[in-house]
């Protein structure tokens, strides 16, 4: 069990909006290990929900290693606990592919995060990541995502996109999109947006007759389905998603 001197502060960027003070006890180098061979497909889900009963803090580590021309799918969706965290470290070969669509809901006064490192180490592989964020109450949704390219990973194309939804005043959401770029014939981009619904398109709902709360529950659901399109199972997709509408419902 780490002593309380080891634990992590707000002032190292990967844990700058965690809520640190609910780490005592948690045993930070515990690192879930992922090795996927060459030419390899590898998808997995996690999911933190209320059915799995009431725990203060869920921290999960992830250290992936992905071989040449392997590809890796990533879905995550954090719904429960109060502080939960989901780390993933990623480092890709030579025209490997890393996929990552993460959701994070809640409400009152939870912490709710993904922190990426994705290293592009050999030429030719690509990245995508998408992340969104939907929070109520003082509730808070983070999103610290890194990029790193090697200075001979020529060929690279790497993307990540965060949008954050505010049901409430007083939810908060963080994003801290980072590139750090030493190869010259890449493709990397990132963007990082937060806002609340669209009026606009709630009085057009309206006025053709559709509720207040069905208006609001689809344009929640149009938000969060970015973060799952890269998935091909529906029936996969569809659970994760009703995962976080129940969740979402509850403050609507």
């Amino acid at each position: 069990m780490p002593e309380a001197a080891e634990l992590p502060t707000r002032r190292e960027e990967g844990w700058r909006y965690s809520a640190v003070e609910r780490l005592q006890g948690e045993a930070l180098d515990d690192w879930r290990t992922i090795d996927i061979a060459a030419g390899e497909t590898f998808r997995d889900t996690m999911v933190i929900r209320d059915a799995d009963g009431p725990q203060p803090t869920r921290l999960h580590r992830w250290r992936v290693t992905i071989g040449e021309g392997a590809t890796c799918e990533l879905f995550a969706v954090l719904a429960a606990a109060e502080y939960a965290r989901l780390e993933v470290e990623v480092t890709l070969h030579k025209g490997a592919h890393f996929e990552f669509g993460g959701i994070t809901v809640g409400g009152r006064d939870t912490v709710r995060e993904f922190v990426t490192r994705t290293i592009h180490a050999e030429p030719e592989a690509t990245s995508n990541q998408t992340v969104r964020a939907v929070h109520w109450g003082h509730g808070t949704g983070n999103f610290l995502g890194n990029i790193d390219v090697v200075r001979h990973a020529q060929k690279t194309d790497a993307a990540q996109d965060f949008k954050g939804l505010l049901l409430e005043k007083g939810a908060s959401v963080n994003a801290v999109p980072q590139l750090e770029i030493f190869a010259d014939d890449v493709k990397c981009a990132h963007g990082a947006s937060v806002g609340q619904l669209d009026e606009t398109a709630r009085f057009y709902m309206a006025a053709r007759g559709v509720s207040p709360e069905l208006a609001r529950r689809l344009m929640v659901q149009a938000f969060l389905g970015d973060a799952l399109v890269a998935l091909d199972d529906d029936e996969t997709r569809e659970t994760l998603m009703q995962i976080a509408l129940d969740k979402v419902d509850k403050a609507l």
